[in-house]
């Protein structure tokens, strides 16, 4: 069994030989995230790999994630480590079902959440992540109907936040629907000075009570820019490694989950299905790669770049 400075050392030969770049999301294990050329969010991620040079992309992340990566470099090879890295919303949003959903909404412009497949990003009109969800409901003109998927609390939040009356599909994150109500009050009793912030993917009962709700990115910010010392983070844990190496001087406290567990708190079981020896792996032989065929990449990238290309 290679130790985890062994697998480094030989992800970073790799990598330079076959002029390969490693892309990873905040909630991937710390080593993964030392590793990586860049980390960060849905947003981020979808930016950056629509600029990179380099002939292989090794996504670390969660299966939609690299295929958003393939729809905008349909000529260079995407590669996982493990293919079962998969998403709850994406899962609960089948394509098939979600067409035939749509069907009852013929005039309304479809607005998806990131985290959904690439055959689901075909039939949007526009893609939207976390980071930038309120700035693209608000560029759509206030009398058009708007259809939401899949996230349900992301949904409500920014009915909340908009003012706009949308369709939801009636879809979750089973991490961001972990969170105990009742513990977090009680942990908050023993940090009566903590600052409470929360993903807005999270349930609203959890919503109501944070100090400040925002994307994974927009949490980290948040954090690093106040001037408060201890924080309750509720999102997925992984986010804790980057936001402790930014504020090193600050107490973090992740959100309690319903069931006790040995981390106390909401990990994202999908994204811990990647590992070091994977992505070494993975690298090594090129595979398992991400394949779509041209009719899926040509229609789901005009939702993205409409993303991206929101100023």
């Amino acid at each position: 069994m290679k130790t985890t400075s062994d697998l480094k050392e030989k992800i970073l030969e790799l990598k330079k030989r076959k002029n390969a770049v490693i892309l990873a999301h905040y909630y991937q294990e710390e080593a993964i995230q030392e590793i990586a050329d860049f980390v960060g969010d849905s947003l981020e991620l979808s930016r950056k790999a629509s600029q990179v040079d380099a002939d292989i992309i090794i996504f670390a992340g969660v299966y939609f994630m690299a295929e958003t990566a393939k729809i905008v470099n349909p000529n260079k090879k995407v590669i996982v480590p493990d293919v079962k890295a998969g998403c709850s919303l994406a899962d609960g949003c089948p394509p098939d079902e979600f067409k035939a959903f749509l069907e009852k909404y013929s005039n309304h412009t479809v607005v998806t959440y990131i985290n959904c497949t690439a055959e689901v990003k075909t039939l949007t009109d526009i893609v939207c992540t976390s980071s930038n969800a309120k700035k693209v409901i608000s560029s759509i003109p206030e009398d058009q109907p708007i259809v939401f998927a899949p996230d349900k609390n992301l949904g409500k939040y920014l009915i909340a936040e908009t003012g706009r009356d949308m369709v939801l599909w009636e879809g979750s994150c089973i991490v961001h629907e972990a969170f105990s109500l009742e513990k977090l009050i009680d942990l908050y009793k023993k940090h009566p000075t903590a600052t409470i912030i929360a993903h807005p993917e999270s349930e609203t009962h959890i919503l109501k009570v944070a100090h400040y709700i925002g994307s994974t990115s927009g949490m980290l910010n948040h954090v690093k820019n106040s001037p408060k010392d201890t924080f309750i983070v509720a999102t997925e844990a992984g986010i804790l490694h980057q936001m402790q190496l930014d504020n090193p001087t600050k107490t973090l406290i992740p959100a309690p989950s319903k069931e006790d567990n040995t981390c106390a708190c909401s990990e994202c079981a999908f994204m811990k299905v990647n590992t070091l020896e994977k992505l070494y792996q993975c690298l090594q032989d090129e595979s398992p790669e991400v394949k779509l065929n041209n009719e899926i990449i040509e229609k789901a990238r005009i939702p993205i770049y409409k993303m991206l290309d929101l100023k």
